[in-house]
Formats: C-alpha cells, sequence, structure tokens
C-alpha cells in the first residue's frame, strides 16, 4: 500500500512535528542543500540512537550530550520516531535529483530508500521493532523486541564494556548515567513487551525459556561480578579516579538495573501461558504481512516468499554437487553428501578440545587466518583501509541465545577496533575446516572491512544500513578468499567455504518454510541437517535465530547473487578492460546501498570505464 507524500505531511503535522525540521523546498536544487538536509537527518538519527554515536567514537565534542545518554525505548518514543520518519520521508521526496551531482543524488535515493522502507514497516508491522533506522541495530527488525539475540539486557553492557572509554571524571560520570539509562531502557521495553503481547506478538515457548535463562543468569550473579562493573572499575583504575566511583556503579547496579531485569523476566513469565511452541509468523495475527515485510527489509527486493524458496531449493541443489565432486576427491564416497559432511564434522583431528586451552587454541587459529587474509587483499583492491579488528569469545552470559559469530567496525577515528565475536559454548560446532570462511565473512574482507570504508562516505551513510548489501558483501568476500588462494593446499577448507555457501542457500528455504509454509521447528531442523551436514547444536541455535528474528536470513545469499550478477554483467561489457580491484572497489566504495540501487553504480563504472 502507498501512503503519499500529503498523507506523509498530514500525519506529521498532526503530531506536532513539522516546525521542528528544517524546511526545504519542493523544487530544491544543489549539492550543498541537498548535503544541509541529509547533515540535519543525520543528527537527528543520532540523537534518537545515541547508542550510534558511542560505537562509532563520536559522542563527544559538539555531541557530548549523547555521552550520557541511551535511547528512550519506550512507545510514545517510538511512536514519535516513526511520526519522524513519515515527515523526513516526506521532504526527501520532495528534492529535485535532476539538480544534483550524481554522487549526491545516490545519498539522497539511499536516505529516502531507507526512510520508506521504515515508514512501510511501521505501518505493517505496528508491534517489534521496525530498526531500519537504528543503525546499531538496523538488520533486526523483528516483531519480537526482546529475546534470546538481543535487548537492552545484551545490547548495553556490550557497548559500555567495550566501546565506552573513561579518561576523567566527566567520562566516569556520564558511565554512570548510562547505566540509569540502561535501566530505564529496560522498562520501556517490558511495557511494550506486555503491550505486543496483547496483539499477538509473543515469542515461541521456547525461546521465552532461553531470553528468560539468559536475564536470570545475568540478575543471578553478584553485581561486583558483572562485566559492567568490574570493567568500570579497571578504566576508573587506568585513568586515576577514585574507587568511590566503582562502588557507585555496584550501587546503581543492583538499584536500578537488577529491578529492572527482574521486572523483564516477570514480564515474559506472565507471558508464556500463553505462548506456543509453534515458531511461524503464520499463526500469529497478521503475521502474514509481517513476515512480507521482513522479507522485504531483509532482501531489498520485492520478491514472495515462495519465490525465495524455490531459489534457495535451486542453489542448494547446484552447491551440493559442487560439494559432491571435493568429497570423492578426498576419498569420500558413501552416504548423501549432508551425511559425509556430518560424519567429517565428528572427525576428532579436525576439533578443537572443548576446554579453555582448546578456545584459546581455536582463537589463535582465527587470528592466524586474518593474519593471512591481509596479504592477500592487495590483490582484490585498489583502495585499502586498515580493517583494525581484534577477535573476541560472546560473552558465556549470553552464549546460550546469541549467534554463531558476528562482528561489526570499530570507532570511525580508528582509536577502538571492530570486534568479531565467535560463539564458543561448544568447540564441537566448529571443525577447522569451517572457521577460514567464518574469519573472511565477519572479519577481511568481510564485515569490519567494509565498514571501514562506509566512513568516507557522509555521516548519513555510515548510519543506513541494508542487510542485503551487509550480508551479501560478507559472502562475496567469502568467495574472494577462495578466489584470492587462501585454500589452495587445504582441500577441506574449500570444502567448508562451500557448505557456508550452501548454509546460506538452504536459510532460503527454511525461514520461508518456517513462517510461510508452515514446517514445524523439527521438520525445519531436519532438513537443515540433512541438506548442510552440519552439526545439530550449531543449526539448532540457527534456526532459533530466525524464529526470533524471521527474514534476515534471507538476505545473504540474495545479495550475494546479486553483486555476482553485476560483476558478471561488468565482465561482459568490459572485456578486457574488466579489472576485479576496480570492480570491488566500486562496490565496496560504494558504501550500503538497497540492491536497488546497486546496479545504477556498477552501470556508472562501466560507462566510464568502456
Amino acid at each position: 500500500m502507498h501512503t503519499s507524500r500529503r498523507e506523509l505531511m498530514a500525519g506529521a503535522a498532526g503530531a506536532g512535528l513539522i516546525g521542528t525540521l528544517p524546511r526545504i523546498a519542493s523544487a530544491a536544487s544543489g549539492d550543498e542543500a541537498a548535503h544541509a538536509l541529509l547533515a540535519g537527518i543525520a543528527e537527528e538519527l543520532l540523537t534518537d540512537y545515541p547508542e550510534t554515536a558511542l560505537g562509532l567514537g563520536i559522542d563527544h565534542g559538539k555531541r557530548i550530550a549523547l555521552q550520557s545518554r541511551f535511547a528512550d525505548r519506550t512507545r510514545v518514543a517510538d511512536d514519535r520516531r516513526k511520526a519522524r520518519a513519515g515527515a523526513r520521508l516526506g521532504q526527501l521526496r520532495a528534492v529535485d535529483r535532476a539538480a544534483l551531482s550524481a554522487d549526491v543524488a545516490l545519498d539522497l535515493d539511499t536516505t529516502e530508500a531507507a526512510y520508506a522502507l521504515a515508514v512501510e514497516g511501521a505501518r505493517t508491522m505496528p508491534v517489534g521493532d521496525v530498526a531500519v533506522l537504528n543503525a546499531n541495530q538496523s538488520f533486526r527488525n523483528t516483531p519480537y523486541l526482546v529475546s534470546q539475540l538481543g535487548g537492552a539486557y545484551s545490547d548495553l553492557p556490550d557497548l559500555l564494556e567495550n566501546k565506552h572509554d573513561v579518561a576523567d571524571r566527566s567520562d566516569a560520570d556520564a558511565y554512570l548515567a548510562r547505566l540509569e539509562a540502561y535501566a530505564a531502557a529496560a522498562d520501556g521495553e517490558t511495557a511494550r513487551i506486555i503491550a505486543d503481547g496483547a496483539r499477538g506478538a509473543i515469542l515461541p515457548t521456547f525461546l521465552i525459556d532461553i531470553t528468560s535463562g539468559q536475564l536470570n543468569g545475568i540478575v543471578g550473579q553478584p553485581v561486583a561480578q558483572w562485566g559492567i562493573v568490574q570493567s568500570f572499575a579497571q578504566k576508573c583504575a587506568k585513568a586515576g579516579l577514585p574507587a568511590t566511583y566503582a562502588a557507585r556503579a555496584a550501587a546503581l547496579a543492583d538499584a536500578r538495573i537488577t529491578p529492572a531485569l527482574r521486572r523483564q523476566i516477570a514480564a515474559f513469565a506472565t507471558l508464556r501461558p500463553r505462548a506456543t511452541d509453534t515458531p511461524g509468523l503464520w499463526a500469529r495475527p497478521g503475521g502474514d504481512d509481517w513476515y512480507r515485510w521482513l522479507v522485504k527489509a531483509g532482501t531489498t527486493t520485492d520478491r514472495s516468499p515462495d519465490e525465495l524458496h524455490a531459489l534457495g531449493l535451486e542453489q542448494n541443489r547446484a552447491l551440493t554437487a559442487q560439494i559432491d565432486t571435493l568429497l570423492k576427491a578426498q576419498g569420500l564416497r558413501d552416504g548423501s553428501v549432508g551425511e559425509r559432511m556430518t560424519a567429517l564434522s565428528k572427525r576428532p583431528d579436525l576439533l578443537f578440545a572443548d576446554t579453555d586451552p582448546g578456545r584459546a587454541e581455536l582463537l589463535a587459529y582465527l587470528n592466524g587466518r586474518i593474519a593471512d587474509i591481509r596479504t592477500r587483499l592487495p590483490r582484490a583492491f585498489g583502495t585499502l583501509v586498515p580493517g583494525r579488528l581484534i577477535i573476541k569469545r560472546v560473552p558465556p552470559a549470553i552464549q546460550n541465545g546469541a549467534p554463531n559469530g558476528y562482528a561489526g567496525p570499530g570507532s570511525m577515528d580508528g582509536s577502538q577496533p571492530g570486534i568479531y565475536y565467535i560463539n564458543l559454548k561448544s568447540t564441537a560446532i566448529w571443525p577447522r575446516y569451517a572457521l577460514p570462511t567464518l574469519c573472511y565473512h565477519e572479519g577481511l574482507p568481510g564485515h569490519i572491512w567494509q565498514g571501514e570504508y562506509s566512513y568516507r562516505l557522509p555521516l548519513i551513510r555510515s548510519l543506513l544500513a541494508f542487510n542485503a548489501y551487509s550480508e551479501g558483501w560478507a559472502l562475496y568476500a567469502e568467495q574472494l578468499g577462495d578466489e584470492l588462494g587462501a585454500y589452495d593446499g587445504d582441500p577441506l577448507g574449500r570444502i567448508g567455504y562451500l557448505q557456508s555457501m550452501n548454509f546460506r542457500a538452504c536459510r532460503l528455504v527454511v525461514d520461508t518454510g518456517i513462517h510461510a509454509k508452515r514446517w514445524t521447528f523439527d521438520q525445519a531442523l531436519r532438513w537443515f541437517q540433512a541438506n548442510t551436514g552440519m552439526p545439530v547444536g550449531q543449526l539448532t541455535a540457527e534456526l532459533q535465530r530466525y524464529c526470533a528474528m524471521p527474514g534476515q536470513a534471507c538476505g545473504y545469499k540474495m545479495g550475494h547473487n546479486e553483486i555476482n550478477r553485476l560483476r558478471t554483467k561488468a565482465q561482459g561489457a568490459l572485456g578486457a578492460r574488466y579489472d576485479l580491484k576496480a570492480f570491488d572497489d566500486v562496490v565496496v566504495q560504494t558504501g550500503n546501498v538497497p540492491l536497488t540501487l546497486l546496479e545504477r553504480v556498477v552501470d556508472r563504472y562501466i560507462a566510464r570505464t568502456a
């Protein structure tokens, strides 16, 4: 359903917002005016989501007021943000693109696409979180505001521990203010969880249990042992600040945060009797419409769940055939591909010990793969970024519900590295051959690498991300690892890479299977395991993720397919003039865009190179 500009402006005016927004004439022209509009939108987003400024390391100077805040997670605040999004969309659509340079027009169109998606999401899915405009969580659109995957209880401690530096008393005071804001954020979520539950948006029972288990694990630990308290004490000591700061942090955690988390636990306990083990959105009121929008948000295409399901099956068949050939070359001929991969994943010589020394050895192996791929990247990129990163274990307090691996770039000024997290609750889910391609996906030249390029663009472009581009690029990064010879002499590693690609194709099948085709969890798990051969424990956690965050898993292969389609288009159009480094530079330096805009950029590259 289309909302007209008149309707959007009228809605914002009714909320009393238009007067607070800078006006731009409907026939606005010139890059300068467009830059001013986009800069204003960027600052508005930072004000709405101070976590973004913290993560980027820009909550100082003129933005110092953001240093002591977290986003307001109440329904009232969320409604205000949605109304502002509608008003901004009207402004963006009113700008005359003909008066702009190509780059600025792309910045405007990218911003408009994000706001249009957010406005559509607010209209279509009036529960949970339409996170499109929240840079820290733009991929996490979901009808479930808090789950095993995230919420204040997991998002904010990570930022406080890893991003909030303490150099002086003002930094320490801001940290204490953010502890108060953490408690308020949890309470804001709790009220919305209850309200959403009344509309049928209740987590499946098994996810309530995991989420509640993680919350109980936090409040069951003495606050003196909490990471946000211990790390703060260490930061204050390093800055020469008195121990009273750490004592105040512990007191705040005990008096404010613990009760807020207990209230959230109680809310889930109240909702649980009304929950069901049926994971699919088709079983929720309005769930079919929610899922169609979530798929659109996850893929930035208009492909239907049925089309995605069929595409996943097709690509699964093609990748399985490639893996079969490589397995036979290793003398592995008996059983289906899935059965052979399952057996391979259990070989003792390919596993790290499920002990702390074994985990340390696994982390050292990952760092070795990152060091190796660094030496290869100059063959794939003409313009290089530093690619600063550290590899860390997912905190044990949240490992039962956290994804198996995830990452994000560091601060804009380079003072904070990107963090690549790996879930090590069990090393049995990580056979050695599966790890190199994960490094290329999460680290270099994947998420952390790509994110650093975005910092060279106008600020608004660093704040807006589209799941299909982000994850499509990360899969393309895995492909580059193979093309750059990372698996020369490592045939099992190349099998692991193809298994990773097949895993993403299978995501199209099981995500749509659960939410559109009425598959049960067990049905999806059996199909997933039979067609990937990956450890059941790993796939169980993956499916739990798709149940809590529907549609997001569909973006990976869709983005990867599109980047490769455009690469083939460039190769065909340019012939001998085609250069891999030039193509990769174009795609990565463009920054995060919806797939609908990426072809325009590649076409411009082709036109100026031909």
